[in-house]
């Protein structure tokens, strides 16, 4: 039959006698605060309850023989492994001073001047920006040191902090005061880059193309003008406000290249390069109301209320001249534009349909419908010259209004297209993705976008998985492996390996951001239109 016995702090089980009896063991240690231990399984008999008492009575032969035979196995206790960790630190105000900050928040928030400054510790540190490669910080500790000895008290300092945020308002307000302001601050940051003339803009690209279709385009419209006021034609009217529509939107198109090329500010980080894409967008809708509204206008009033027609002799002369004036203005255009479009790879109809340069695309495209208005307008006045119906006339100038309509909406199209952000084109995206996927530290991109912001500029973001061991080993490679070994070698307690941990954990990261510069530097150098460049680390 089946027998038990029970123990404290042991348990056995007794198979029928023809079995051999089996013991399941365990013993446990129990650890107090003090670091003293107890062991359950060799407790003093006396601690055994009565039931217990009583049983070892009843069993007592039994009790004798499983004696002799737990004698035979080994008691092995339950390790417990204690995992030794990191007291979590609670990280405050006063860790964050140890922050670094740079000259220009210390002058503006802590209302110091920059000789103040030269009197704390500097810190050179890797720079984020592409033409310089390290700039100085400051530890926010000594700054705020810095500025309590400055102004004697935090409440000193925040009144101070109230009347330069109303003396900022002021000058914001004042134009002369923002320029002055500016000029202190490019003082402060040193020399750089000498701004280009805007004058010099005209004399070259695009800028000569617009100067060109400008000065044509007015003669155009005060010879047209006479003509029309000799002769009285529809279409020699609709002609003379087409050469004024043209004026003025090149005047427009002069105006955006000259603001597109002013430096980039805190409330326009990424510049003005849109502002060409804005007024030609503005040029497209005042050729479809000023141009082709009025052509329109003028053509059916002349076909309610047709009147009789000087003589076009004129009118004839006129029109020659302007088809040869504007036919030349066509003709630099299209030499500007192909220049352009073969520095870029692309054929003649992609780099007008994609609108890589609006002033210039203006320029051909009112060129072209101006020579072949000039031939509708020439046409028209012919027939009605022939046949004695001044019909045809109205006629003449609906169509040179239905031309200018529909230039204006090619336009309008292809601005608005560039100015909410359109994608680049894939070949030019495969091409960076493959870039950044065959560089060894990065192991996958991830949600990549790469935006034409513009005149050949292109916004590329993504977000990357580094791989740490080959950062790590890029770190490790400039350091002196054996001096290593050594300071591994010395860490002794937990402060000592949490010190070592820290020091080389910031240098790491350092490498890490070294090598996004790295990438980011690489994807401008092999793609000039590349001209910003976000990636996230995953």
């Amino acid at each position: 039959g089946w027998q038990a016995s029970m123990k404290s702090g042991s348990l056995s089980y007794i198979l029928p006698c023809n079995r051999l009896p089996v013991q399941l063991m365990s013993q446990v240690r129990v650890y107090t605060s003090s670091g003293q231990k107890k062991d359950l399984g060799s407790e003093d008999a006396s601690r055994s309850s009565p039931e217990e008492t009583l049983h070892k009575v009843g069993t007592g032969k039994q009790n004798t023989t499983n004696a002799s035979q737990k004698q035979s196995f080994l008691k092995e206790p339950i390790q417990v492994k204690v995992k030794a960790v990191l007291k979590k630190r609670e990280y405050g105000p006063k860790y964050t001073q140890n922050n670094f900050i740079t000259g220009v928040r210390a002058i503006n928030e802590f209302c110091l001047k920059s000789s103040d400054l030269d009197q704390l510790r500097k810190i050179k540190r890797r720079s984020p920006h592409d033409d310089t490669e390290t700039f100085t910080v400051y530890l926010r500790s000594d700054v705020e040191a810095k500025s309590l000895e400055v102004w004697g008290s935090p409440e000193a300092l925040a009144r101070e902090r109230k009347l330069r945020k109303e003396a900022e308002i002021k000058y914001r307000e004042n134009l002369f005061r923002n320029q002055r302001l500016l000029k202190e601050y490019k003082e402060f940051f040193g020399n750089t880059k000498p701004r280009s003339s805007a004058a010099a803009m005209f004399f070259k690209g695009p800028g000569k193309v617009v100067m060109v279709a400008i000065c044509i385009n007015g003669l155009n419209f005060f010879f047209k003008l006479l003509a029309w006021v000799y002769t009285g034609s529809a279409s020699m009217f609709s002609e003379a406000i087409h050469s004024l529509a043209d004026t003025c939107n090149q005047a427009l198109l002069a105006l955006g290249i000259s603001q597109s090329a002013r430096t980039p500010d805190p409330s326009h980080p990424y510049g003005f390069t849109n502002m060409r894409y804005i007024a030609s967008l503005i040029s497209g809708v005042g050729i479809f109301m000023m141009g082709a509204g009025l052509s329109w206008y003028h053509g059916v009033m002349g076909l309610l209320h047709p009147h009789p027609i000087e003589s076009l002799l004129w009118a004839y002369c006129i029109l020659a001249g302007s088809l040869v004036s504007e036919g030349a203005t066509l003709l630099v255009a299209i030499n500007e534009i192909r220049r352009s479009a073969r520095a870029k790879g692309l054929s003649f109809y992609q780099y007008v349909v994609q609108s890589r340069d609006p002033s210039t695309n203006v320029v051909l495209l009112e060129d072209a419908a101006a020579v072949l208005s000039v031939a509708v307008a020439a046409t028209c006045m012919g027939l009605t010259s022939l046949t004695g119906n001044p019909y045809y006339d109205s006629v003449g100038s609906l169509g040179v209004g239905t031309l200018l309509g529909t230039v204006s909406a090619f336009l309008i199209y292809t601005n608005t297209e560039a100015l909410l952000g359109r994608s680049i084109q894939p070949e030019q995206l495969q091409r960076l993705t493959e870039l950044l996927e065959s560089d060894p530290v990065v192991r996958a991109i991830h949600d990549v976008k790469a935006t034409d912001m513009g005149m050949s500029k292109v916004r590329f973001k993504a977000e990357v998985d580094f791989d740490g061991r080959v950062v790590t080993r890029s770190y490790l490679e400039k350091q002196d492996i054996e001096q290593l070994l050594q300071e591994i070698q010395q860490v002794k307690t937990l402060e000592e390996l949490e010190a070592f941990m820290l020091k080389h954990g910031e240098n790491i990261i350092d490498t890490l951001g070294a090598e996004v510069d790295r990438l980011e530097k690489d994807l401008k150098q092999r793609n000039p239109d590349v001209r910003h460049v976000d990636l996230e680390i995953l």
